[in-house]
């Protein structure tokens, strides 16, 4: 049976069930050995059969007795040359998971060109759950572990064949055969007495690392180099622990390795990772990631030069990028930093890992066997990692862990009372349950903490009956459980020294409207632990990893209306969405574009040179609900913002609850702040409380900075007294072309093949249009008024289907009123005023004197003058194009930059 060698210590045999007596019996029957009942323990030694065989290759025997030690003491012992000269690799089981792989490791450590190499390998992927699924199925005397075991047999034959040849070939697959005939009687033992403790699973567990360290040494031998086989139960000894870990006796381990080496002196060691053994020699394992933790250990016996930890993936990513497809590979992080993502959850390295090299400032560097031209992440030492500015290098990374709950302890009478925690997490450790994180107030008054949820109800229990005898007499008020929690970690070396990481991290939480349950820090601030809801934790953690490392602001865009505005604006943003990543590092996806009809949903960003295509091709039936969901609960962008290019009131009506799950709401669109005023305030109202945005420059002067202009008099404490403008670039273009001979017909027809006009002509040439806008400026100015309160001087046009036709029957009329205007040097103009001393808006045909400002306009030019306390004798003027499709999508596209801005972007 392949247990030990005759150089290596002699091991005791893990009992088989809690009786030993009955074990023993059972054991006589079924081993064709001879065991000797006059050792209590049965110890381990090579048979005579056997000498020769390399040290992996055991055999279950007699106690070796005191004339074998004395052989062993009386070897000249030549000591391990340590440091540098020597680089430890670990491949981990994906990397050896074929034959191919296994090939392709051997020729990663031949090309390696270190003095020494010292290669820990894991079993081949998946063999270690094999094994171990074979106990299990023992234990249940399930008769299916026989054909299970041959399985594992059989795995392991085709990848030597593949890779071995002749006597290589037969000697390893002697050993194969031998060890699992043995393995085979020993599960009929396990099968026959029901039970196997847990040193006597590691022990069968643990084959895998020898099949895979024997497969691996005899492939590097057939390149022609000397290369030696370590089964690490000859040489690493610890210490189990009560926390289901293990402690390396370092002392008794380098004096084990001396003497290992002084026997089997090779420049590449191929070492079984995983396994150990106990100072009693029992067989065991380094439990949870030990192959890192094994090549971690050896690198401190070494003091290596190097450890580097072959994976699959290209090294330690920002975020978990199946989270976060924007994560990026870090190329370096100290070791605190990587035992700080390793502790939130990050696939880094379990934190004993990183112990054990720390102390030589041994670097640990992460490479992707699959990718050679990947350099990896190292970890090593702060002063390694060279000096960085900025938010950035401040905040290496991001990790999460979910599903967990808060207990939260709080009550009067816990203030100032000693001993108060020191009660809570007794109690919790009575149930066992891991707390997390904790959160406490400095006066005790409340004590937050966070475990695992499916703990959660036994330490709640514990809490209440620990603290009955309080919560009866009111000095504790309550012990509450919020379940359903995650938390979210940003880790970074630099946040100390750094000011105003905790304020970027909260401030990019708050832009993306995650609340945040509870905080801590601790006083070395190398990271800052939040917990927030469940649901929320992906967005969280994209809203954080997209302030600090992607652009300043990634935003999911949501297009409404894909007509002659929205169809203009994708073709702008087409045009600039590049420049403005690369710039400005603004990052803007269309996700989602919808007419009335059909839509067109993207996860990743819909392609903008062709989605006009992809939306006749594509699309599906057009579902308001679902589109927002779609664009709202992206996957990698944690802002989101709808942009209404329609005139539609009922696209409007959902502004409110859009802002109020957190969406940004872009829009031209002037129904919403022009409808009932107690929709109206009713939505400013939310704008103002929450971090949500909306943005409608283009409702009134297309492009022109009416509103904004606006906005920044009244913000910086000036009085608005009256506005009065040209706020209709259709009816600007009409009266700037109606002159001469020509007919009102005639330009109104031209203008609207122009596209001058409203999506419905009628709110133009009815006064509507300028009736919405005078009252948004209305109420811009704080003046409470409804759209019936506006007097309009109105064309009275017919019906949508007619008034075309109908046109030319006002020709005659208006005529009549341009002749009479320029008998008197004046022309016809359509205004808007907003009278704000009065409180009160009118749209009406006026007459301006053709020297005044409002006289002198041309094309679709839009004019608006505003008179305040600080612009009374010479009103503020704002003009320039106020219609068509080019300088209203540019009005939004503005608004879309603005809301980047106010989410971080540089400005």
């Amino acid at each position: 049976m392949a247990f030990a060698s005759s150089l290596s210590p002699s091991y005791s045999v893990p009992s088989l069930s809690p009786k030993p007596r009955n074990s023993i019996t059972t054991l006589n029957k079924i081993y064709p050995f001879s065991f000797l009942h006059r050792a209590p323990i049965f110890r381990v030694s090579c048979s005579s059969q056997l000498q020769g065989r390399d040290s992996s290759n055991f055999n279950l025997f007699a106690s070796v007795n005191s004339a074998d030690v004395l052989l062993d003491d009386a070897v000249e012992q030549v000591r391990v040359p340590k440091g540098d000269t020597w680089s430890i690799h670990k491949f981990g089981g994906t990397c050896v998971g074929t034959s191919e792989r296994i090939q392709n490791v051997a020729n990663i450590v031949v090309r390696d060109e270190s003095q020494r190499k010292l290669v820990v390998v894991s079993a081949m992927s998946k063999v270690t759950d094999m094994m171990y699924d074979l106990i299990h199925k023992a234990q249940a005397r399930d008769d299916s572990y026989v054909t299970a075991m041959d399985a594992v047999l059989e795995k392991h034959q085709l990848t030597a064949s593949d890779l071995l040849k002749g006597d290589d070939l037969n000697k390893f697959l002697a050993r194969l055969h031998e060890d699992v005939n043995n393995l085979k009687a020993m599960l009929r033992a396990i099968y026959i007495a029901g039970h196997a403790t847990e040193s006597f699973s590691d022990f069968v567990a643990g084959h895998g690392e020898l099949w895979s360290a024997e497969l691996l040494s005899a492939v590097i031998r057939k390149s022609g180099l000397k290369c030696a086989c370590m089964d690490t139960r000859d040489v690493l000894v610890v210490n189990p622990t009560s926390s289901d870990q293990v402690d390396p006796d370092y002392v008794e381990s380098g004096r084990r390795l001396d003497k290992w080496y002084s026997k089997n002196s090779s420049d590449i060691i191929v070492a079984t990772g995983f396994i150990a053994s106990t100072p009693e020699n029992i067989p065991t394992t380094l439990k949870r990631d030990g192959s890192d933790f094994s090549a971690a250990i050896m690198g401190a016996l070494f003091k290596a030069r190097q450890v580097t930890i072959w994976t699959d993936v290209d090294g330690v990513y920002s975020a978990d990028p199946r989270k976060v497809s924007e994560a990026v590979v870090l190329n370096k992080l100290s070791y605190q930093e990587a035992w700080e993502m390793s502790y939130f959850g990050a696939n880094v390295l379990h934190p004993r890992t990183i112990i054990p090299v720390m102390k030589y400032d041994i670097p640990i560097v992460i490479r992707n066997i699959f990718n050679l031209s990947a350099l990896g992440t190292t970890i090593c030492r702060p002063a390694d990692l060279g000096s960085e500015d900025g938010l950035e290098s401040a905040v290496k990374g991001f990790a999460t862990i979910d599903n967990l709950a808060l207990v939260n302890v709080e009550g009067t009478g816990m203030a100032g009372v000693p001993g108060t925690s020191s009660a809570i997490f007794g109690a919790v450790k009575d149930v066992g349950a891991n707390v997390i994180m904790i959160s406490q107030a400095s006066s005790e008054h409340s004590v937050c903490f966070a475990v695992p949820e499916k703990e959660v109800r036994a330490v709640a229990a514990a809490l209440e009956s620990r603290f009955r005898e309080a919560l009866s007499a009111g000095r504790l008020s309550q012990i509450a459980v919020i379940p359903n929690c995650s938390i979210l970690a940003a880790v970074g070396q630099k946040m100390a020294s750094t000011p105003g990481v905790s304020a970027t991290l909260f401030n990019a939480l708050a832009m993306a409207n995650i609340n945040i349950r509870a905080i801590a820090q601790g006083c070395s601030e190398y990271n800052v632990t939040v917990v927030v809801k469940r649901e929320d934790c992906v967005k969280a953690l994209r809203a954080v990893h997209s302030r600090f490392y992607l652009s300043r602001t990634a935003i999911a865009m949501g297009i409404i209306g894909p007509g002659l505005i929205g169809g203009t604006f994708l073709d702008q943003l087409k045009e600039q969405a590049a420049v403005l990543k690369e710039k400005s590092n603004i990052d803007l996806r269309v996700l989602g574009v919808t007419g009335s009809k059909t839509m067109l949903l993207s996860d990743m960003g819909v392609e903008l040179s062709t989605w006009r295509d992809q939306l006749e091709e594509n699309g599906e039936k057009a579902d308001m609900q679902k589109f927002v969901q779609h664009v709202h609960s992206n996957h990698f962008i944690p802002n989101t913002v709808i942009v209404d290019c329609t005139a539609d009131s009922s696209i409007a009506s959902h502004y409110h609850e859009w802002l109020r799950r957190g969406i940004h709401v872009v829009t031209p669109n002037k129904k919403a702040n022009s409808g009932p005023l107690e929709q109206y305030l009713k939505l400013r109202t939310l704008q103002r409380q929450s971090y949500t945005h909306y943005f409608y420059e283009a409702t009134v002067g297309a492009g022109l900075p009416i509103i904004s202009t606006l906005q920044g008099l009244l913000e910086t404490g000036d009085k608005i007294l009256q506005i009065e403008g040209i706020f209709s670039g259709t009816l600007s273009y009409i009266f700037n072309n109606f002159e001469g001979a020509r007919a009102f017909s005639e330009v109104v027809k031209e203008a609207k093949e122009a596209g001058y006009t409203e999506p419905d002509p009628r709110d133009d040439l009815s006064g509507t249009d300028v009736a919405r806008k005078v009252i948004i400026l209305a109420r811009e100015s704080g003046l409470k008024l409804e759209l019936s309160d506006i007097p309009i001087q109105s064309l009275d046009v017919a019906s949508a289907e007619e008034f075309m036709e109908q046109l030319h029957k006002y020709d005659q009329d208006l005529a009549k009123q341009r002749q009479e205007a320029e008998a008197t040097g004046e022309v016809l103009r359509y205004v808007g005023v907003v009278d704000v001393v009065n409180q009160k808006g009118t749209v009406e045909l006026r007459r301006y004197k053709k020297e005044h400002p409002f006289a002198q306009l041309s094309g679709s030019d839009n004019i608006i003058a505003f008179s305040t306390r600080r612009y009374e004798k010479q009103p503020l003027i704002v003009r320039g194009p106020g219609a068509g499709a080019e300088v209203t999508a540019g009005g939004v596209f503005s608004d879309v930059l603005r809301l980047a801005s106010y989410l971080g972007a540089p400005s």
